[in-house]
């Protein structure tokens, strides 16, 4: 491959100049398969699954003891007589989630400001759906298991887990119209929004004033640089970190923090594409004149500062971080999250009579809740005329819409460790949701490919219409 280069300058090498090439070259061919997997749509999803597959296989083997001894290794820091020591799965749940939650503020952010959830019109019908996926599997919860003892878990089945569900549409293929990808990501938006509040509001402890006087500082940081114009992300870090701390102190999960951060994240790009092309155009074309025996370093270096700045500057800062962030939140983060939440215990005769009905109401409001709540408040929704049905799509989508939706993993996993202290219970509610989310997988498969026709190729496309012209000559 050519090397488009100035004249007089030399093109640019394909080996940096202390890397071995042959080596270099077995490593980006070792590579290739990884990184065609990473550009899957589903490879997030697939790798969640094997996550919690190598979890439950681990917990429920003869070296079931190595996985609990693993997620309750002390973790912590000691200076002079402050000392702070938690488990290994305590910095997972309450530690690298709050990066998750970051993410999905951010993205209920963007969505807000100039997506899908931008116009009335346009939010209206995921709204409603994932406003009926979220009561219906609560309720049905509470009709299950509504004994005072097991009540608390009523919110572990109301969220869908976008990466599985995302996944299951991509392995339909052409089967799924873009418009129904669309509809799900909005209402996933949405119903993480709502399990956000529900965490928030009732899976917190008592509230402590000095918790949240800390807090407040932490975010009063956070404001205060943006109207200052602070551009550098890292030094948002200090002031994110006290806002995360002083959640903690005040009894409210601290994964909480992540998603105000996120909401509060900027996303309004301060040159935008055209800002960009223009500052690099201008800095390439001084450098061009510059003769190169002539260019100190110094002057290189203000050169590559002035680019790097409208590099950093043509996308909004919640786009930048949500770029960035993805592909660890996505490959990294979640299916941690998954290996130290998914082991469960399936011994026969291990669940009493609480726990199957922890389980048995977590799976039903899933796999049965979710598709009934769906349907249902898309059916009032465009009975009403309060929204309309994105063009391409039918009731048939509607139903698998509302079956891949019962896919509740990451989300559901998380509310059931707040729900429950027993371990049990927590168990049971586990199980319930491994098997429910499970079940709606294969079932959303099965369906999508039972009612949903492949899109036609551009060729079939171009004969129908012909066909069709025809016909009415």
């Amino acid at each position: 491959m050519s090397t488009t280069h100035a004249p007089g300058r030399s093109p640019l090498p394909s080996t940096p100049p202390e890397a071995w090439e042959p080596l270099l070259r077995l490593t980006r061919l070792a590579g290739r398969p990884l990184e065609r997997f990473l550009h899957i749509e589903a490879a997030s999803g697939i790798l969640l699954l094997v996550a919690a597959a190598v979890a439950l296989v681990w917990a429920n083997s003869p070296w079931a003891e190595s996985y609990q001894h693993l997620w309750h290794t002390p973790l912590g820091i000691r200076v002079g007589t402050f000392s702070f020591e938690r488990s290994l799965e305590w910095f997972v749940n309450d530690g690298l989630m709050v990066i998750f939650f970051f993410v999905v503020g951010m993205e209920i952010r963007r969505e807000i400001h100039h997506g899908e959830l931008s116009e009335w019109r346009r939010a209206a019908l995921p709204a409603a759906a994932a406003l009926g996926g979220m009561i219906a599997p609560a309720a049905l919860y509470l009709a299950f298991a509504g004994a005072p003892a097991i009540r608390s878990g009523w919110g572990v089945p109301m969220a869908t887990d976008i990466a599985f569900a995302v996944g299951i549409l991509t392995l339909l293929g052409k089967r799924v119209p873009a418009a129904l990808r669309v509809l799900l990501l909005a209402l996933a938006v949405i119903d993480d929004l709502g399990a956000i509040v529900v965490i928030a509001l009732f899976y917190s402890k008592g509230i402590s004033v000095s918790g949240i006087v800390l807090a407040a500082a932490g975010f009063a940081g956070v404001f205060a640089m943006q109207r200052f114009g602070v551009r550098q992300k890292l030094v948002y870090i200090v002031p994110s970190v006290v806002a995360w701390a002083g959640i903690y102190m005040a009894g409210v999960h601290p994964t909480i923090a992540g998603v105000i951060v996120g909401l509060a994240t900027p996303v309004r790009a301060w040159l935008g594409p055209d800002g960009f092309m223009v500052g690099i155009r201008s800095e390439l074309e001084q450098l061009a004149k510059a003769p190169a025996d002539a260019l100190s370093s110094h002057a290189l270096a203000e050169t590559l500062r002035h680019v790097d700045r409208a590099r950093r500057e043509a996308m909004s800062p919640a786009e930048s971080l949500i770029t960035m962030l993805h592909p660890w939140v996505a490959f990294g983060i979640m299916p941690v999250f998954a290996l130290a939440n998914a082991g469960v215990t399936v011994a026969g005769g291990s669940l009493d009579d609480a726990s199957q009905l922890v389980m048995i109401a977590a799976a039903v409001g899933l796999l049965i809740g979710k598709p009934l709540g769906v349907l249902a408040m898309c059916w009032v929704t465009l009975r009403l005329r309060i929204a309309t049905l994105p063009v391409g799509l039918g009731g048939r989508h509607l139903v698998v819409l509302g079956v891949v939706a019962g896919v509740g993993f990451t989300m559901a996993l998380f509310i059931a460790q707040l729900a429950f202290v027993d371990a049990k219970l927590l168990a049971a509610a586990k199980l319930g949701v491994l098997a429910a989310s499970g079940a709606a997988a294969v079932l959303g498969l099965v369906l999508g490919r039972l009612l949903l026709a492949p899109a036609p190729t551009p060729g079939e496309a171009r004969t129908a219409d012909e066909a069709e012209s025809s016909t009415e000559v």
